[in-house]
């Protein structure tokens, strides 16, 4: 059986979730606002669970699906780094929102940021590589984000917290660019740099 490519990828949906969801842990860890209590966390998780883990999983799940069950993608070797990536990170936030959401310390974190560390390095590796810069744009910053975890907790490292919100801060705005050139060039045949 043969099926017809398709040039629809869902990867704006993964790259909108997790821009949304940096927004608003980011911005919370970075400015402080609104100040941290039980119900804030609570919110917080909820917005980790469904825009940074929902639409990342979901975006993992049907590239996955698209380049196995039904292959419908042509462009497999970024894509395949990609559905790893969208799915790992979904999972992550899963896992990270529930923690938040029932008030769970954070200190486990700092062993998950090695293996997140790792995933977001392999993935600047492949997309530089594949000549696709502004996705391993995205995974330097991923680096960045995770690199800051590992100090800040497992030995609490006090001006982590900050660093962590800035980087994820820097890396909605640059979700969001991502999300545009990629609806922008799929719609209306754009040539954004993505």
């Amino acid at each position: 059986m043969t099926f017809t490519q398709s040039s629809f990828l869902p990867i704006a949906i993964g790259f909108f979730g997790l821009g949304t969801n940096y927004f608003v842990w980011g911005g919370q860890a970075l400015f402080n606002h609104p100040k941290n209590s039980p119900e804030l966390n609570k919110a917080m998780g909820v917005w980790g669970i469904w825009m940074g883990g929902f639409m990342q999983f979901i975006t993992g799940v049907y590239l996955m699906v698209g380049l196995s069950w039904f292959p419908v993608y042509t462009s497999k070797a970024p894509l395949y780094m990609a559905a790893v990536a969208f799915t790992a990170y979904g999972v992550h936030w899963f896992a990270i929102g529930w923690r938040r959401y029932i008030g769970a310390p954070d200190g486990a974190e700092g062993w998950m940021a090695i293996a997140y560390a790792l995933i977001s390095l392999l993935g600047t590796l492949i997309f530089i590589g594949a000549g696709d810069v502004p996705v391993g744009i995205l995974f330097i910053i991923l680096l960045l984000i995770y690199l800051s975890e590992i100090p800040t907790r497992l030995v609490g490292w006090a001006p982590g917290a900050r660093l962590v919100g800035f980087w994820q801060f820097l890396g909605a705005i640059w979700l969001m660019y991502l999300t545009y050139g990629v609806v922008f060039n799929t719609a209306l045949g754009g040539h954004w740099w993505i």
